[in-house]
């Protein structure tokens, strides 16, 4: 079995594990990369639509990764909340908190092409596609991975490589294999709910605003995008999910319709749909020895507020600030336990705080009870009136929470 050694290996060729490839690139570490390149769902046609948090896009501009989308970031500059049955909304323009725009809205798949790029571009970079596979942690300080790289078609007989890691990223999604090799133990939740995705055509949408109205089952989001769409997110109730799924078009319309309102005018066209269920898990723990996980290895939440991917952007930012801290204080071991250690420390507040928001959110507003009805109303109230309030629910919508890592922070 052929044996390679590098300082880092990254396990996940998705958004976060990709976005993590290209920044850790400047420390001129010896970096592998494993793309499973498995799913329903090729990176590069995910349906999804991804509204990036100015942190995010800060990220990904000094990364070179925004110059590359087919299409650039529609801006939001308005967010427009309300809940069905409440009284009272958040109206709230970027230019009222000196900003041009909250973040932008891309497409995932958009997205996940120009990462593909970027990271085919990295120099000195091993990236391989095929899984990965836990094969201990030897004595001399390395975590071992037996890697079946994938050669031909689907069905073809894969070789098999012994890759040993100074440090193992887990970037491998929700089911992470590694996290539960590692013993890493998880916190679940199932919402009930199914979120269907799409793209609408609004008769009366006010440009670069992004509407969310919160409703029992879920969320209903109009996300504005290039050429005058929006994305269009409806939470369902899971056991309708299907027969949801199967309305035709004008059907479909006419249910979202009745869901988002008509603050943003009659829906003229829908297109394409999938569904998604919605369920949250959440790491016990971010470490184990020489492993670290991150994005939905480490949190798959709930997508109210939008605040999934541009979370775990922020862990492998943040995992790349303290790497890059090790090396300029002369260490030179990225998977040792004190390097662990910061990592975890580091994602703290962000991490506790945004997973606190983003569940809190999706219990709360699900509720409709008069008392939660009242409190709710109450919260807007006081959102739209105290600019304090106003101005951390902003922060926390664009990325700027506990220690902002180096390349999503301003420029300023």
């Amino acid at each position: 079995m052929e044996i390679r050694d590098f300082d880092v290996v990254v396990v996940g060729g998705g958004l976060v594990g990709c976005s993590f490839a290209c920044a850790l690139a400047p420390l001129g570490l010896a970096v592998g990369l494993v793309d499973a390149g498995t799913g329903s769902t090729p990176l590069a046609a995910d349906p999804r639509k991804l509204a990036l948090a100015a942190a995010s896009l800060n990220a990904l501009g000094r990364l070179g990764v925004l110059a590359r989308l087919a299409t650039p970031p529609t801006p939001i500059e308005r967010l427009h909340v309300s809940r069905e049955g409440d009284f009272g909304v958040l109206a709230v323009a970027a230019r009222d908190v000196g900003r041009e725009a909250f973040g932008g809205v891309v497409l995932a798949g958009d997205l996940g092409s120009a990462l593909q790029q970027a990271v085919a571009a990295l120099p000195g970079l091993v990236s391989v596609r095929g899984t990965a596979t836990a094969a201990g942690v030897a004595d001399d300080g390395y975590r071992a991975l037996d890697v079946h790289v994938s050669e031909g078609d689907p069905g073809t007989a894969a070789s098999v490589q012994r890759w040993r890691a100074r440090l193992v990223v887990a970037a491998d999604g929700t089911h992470s294999p590694l996290r539960a090799s590692a013993g890493i133990g998880v916190e679940t939740h199932d919402y009930g709910q199914t979120l269907i995705v799409t793209s609408v055509r609004m008769g009366a949408a006010t440009p670069g605003t992004a509407y969310e109205r919160l409703t029992a089952t879920g969320p209903c989001a109009l996300l504005p995008m290039a050429g005058g769409r929006h994305g269009a997110l409806m939470g369902v109730a899971t056991d309708e999910a299907d027969a949801v799924m199967a309305l035709d078009d004008r059907a479909f319309a006419e249910a979202f319709q009745r869901r988002a309102g008509w603050r943003a005018g009659a829906v003229r066209e829908v297109g394409a749909r999938s569904a998604w269920p919605l369920r949250r898990l959440v790491a016990t723990s971010l470490v184990a020895e020489r492993l670290v996980l991150v994005g939905n290895a480490a949190q798959t939440i709930h997508p109210i507020g939008a605040q999934g991917f541009n979370l775990g952007l922020r862990d492998a930012l943040s995992l790349v600030d303290v790497l890059a801290e090790t090396r300029t204080s002369g260490a030179s071991d990225p998977g040792a336990a004190p390097v662990l250690a910061a990592y975890e420390d580091r994602r703290g507040i962000d991490r506790a705080e945004t997973l606190a928001f983003s569940d809190g959110l999706a219990r709360i507003t699900s509720g409709d009870s008069p008392v939660h009805r009242f409190g709710r109303s109450l919260g807007f109230a006081a959102m739209n009136l105290d600019a304090g309030l106003r101005a951390g629910f902003v922060a926390g919508a664009m990325g700027f929470r506990g220690r902002v890592p180096t390349l999503a922070r301003d420029a300023a």
